[in-house]
């Protein structure tokens, strides 16, 4: 379980092929430093398993699935990917909820940048529209955000100074591919209300 809150950005220093999937490497010092094999940790949303750490890298394999269904399968040497550390029992709750499990992808339609701050639009499957609401939580890459406009196969969102800076969606151009995952509540809520079309069985 994550919180939303980037920890680090990080590098990817190598993708590896293991047919069917492959090993994805990541550079980042201080996170390494107090990373252990089968730790798990977000990139770019995704919760992964820690299955080798060596000096300031730790490594990650990839399925296809994961590959297909996120944003993972698009990165190159020298991508920089959002970092997250599991969450600890006890510690500060700063963002809200987050599983790592990517409902799905969404992509960037438009930036609007006034000064160093800036409004994103995504597009978003719309049998995840039905999952959102304006101000509530979506992970964005694994960026805890608030949404601000929710429509069928699109939403908003505002992203603060700090945000853009610390974060890869700074970087990002419109045309860009995004990792997806809707508030857990609201997946509960859809499907109590998708049973109450089920019928009596016998």
């Amino acid at each position: 379980m994550f919180s939303g809150i980037v920890e680090a950005l990080g590098t990817v220093s190598e993708l590896r092929q293991e047919p069917p999937g492959c090993r994805l490497i990541v550079r980042e010092p201080k996170i390494a430093a107090e990373t252990r094999v089968a730790d798990s940790i977000s990139v770019n949303g995704c919760c992964l398993t820690v299955i080798d750490q060596q000096g300031d890298t730790f490594a990650f394999q990839a399925g296809p699935e994961t590959l297909a269904r996120t944003n993972l399968g698009e990165l190159k040497p020298g991508s920089p990917v959002n970092l997250e550390r599991a969450l600890a029992v006890g510690n500060r709750l700063g963002g809200h909820f987050v599983s790592g499990h990517i409902d799905g992808v969404g992509t960037l339609l438009s930036r609007d940048d006034c000064g160093q701050w800036s409004t994103f639009w995504f597009s978003v499957p719309r049998s995840l529209a039905a999952q959102m609401a304006s101000k509530a939580s979506i992970a964005v890459d694994g960026v805890s955000l608030t949404i601000v406009d929710s429509q069928p196969d699109r939403f908003s969102v505002a992203l603060i100074p700090y945000t853009l800076e610390v974060t890869t969606l700074g970087r990002l151009q419109a045309g860009g591919k995004v990792n997806l995952e809707t508030d857990l509540l609201a997946k509960y809520v859809q499907r109590l209300l998708e049973a109450e079309t089920w019928g009596t069985r016998d």
